[in-house]
Order: structure tokens, then sequence, then C-alpha cells
């Protein structure tokens, strides 16, 4: 879908739900709201900052790849405005598979995936250091 085909009115995610809702079973469509709703409502009111959210944390096992997926596209579509992002998997030796939600133009562009995979590995192994300065140091290593 164009831009110019939006509603005047109409918020991209919005337009991107309603394509959703028709699209997907009722019972994973209520499913998808349950997870995205407070997201896209601490986005609405510019909170999200102060919200925890992750697609792969604690309960992420009771929900379905697909579903995630889609939860993932349409807070990317909220916090963008774009209607054309993918969700990707890049693979790197230090991390294994990570998905990825990114726009379709840098979704196909080889050069730029090697760079996200680059920062993938860097952003790993930097995480790893402050887990082994945190253990070190007797503090939490669950960040």
């Amino acid at each position: 879908m164009n831009e110019h085909e939006i509603p005047p009115d109409g918020r991209p995610v919005d337009v991107y739900l309603d394509l959703l809702r028709i699209r997907m079973d009722t019972e994973d469509y209520r499913l998808l709201l349950s997870v995205v709703e407070p997201v896209l409502r601490a986005i609405d009111e510019h909170q999200l900052p102060t919200i925890d959210f992750s697609l792969d944390g604690q309960g992420a096992d009771e929900l379905p790849q697909e579903i995630r997926d889609e939860a993932a596209l349409v807070i990317a579509t909220a916090v963008t405005g774009r209607l054309d992002n993918e969700v990707i998997e890049i693979s790197t030796e230090e991390t294994g598979p990570v998905r990825v939600v990114t726009d379709a133009a840098t979704a196909a562009d080889p050069d730029r995936l090697g760079e996200i995979a680059d920062y993938l590995a860097e952003r790993h192994r930097q995480n790893e250091e402050l887990r082994g300065i945190a253990e070190a140091s007797g503090l939490p290593t669950d960040f």
C-alpha cells in the first residue's frame, strides 16, 4: 500500500491493523492485539521509554513466531509510520540467528545487511564484556 492510499485521518498503524484483522484468524488477531495494545498505548501517550517490552522475553515462548513477527511489524509501523517494514533474520557467529525489523530497501541491500550483522556482533561482544565485568564485581548479569 502506498502512502497516498492511506485515508487522510488514518494512521498507517491503524490501516495495517485493519489489513491484519481481515487476513488473520480471529483468535490469532486477538492474541496479536493483546501483545501490541499496551505498546501502542504507550506510544500514543509518549511513554515508550518507560515500558519494558520484548518479543523474546518472558512468556514469548507461548506466542507463535508468526504472531511475534506481526507484532514487531505493527510496532514498527506505529513508530516509523511506514508500511514497508519487513522482518528479516540475520545470523552471526556470536549471536546465531537474530530477527530484525527494517525497511524494504535495507532488507534488499546485502551491504546494509552486512553492516547490521557487524553491529549485532559488536553489540554482542560488548554485552559479554559488560556481563563479565558485572559478574567479577558481584553485580547482576541479567541485562
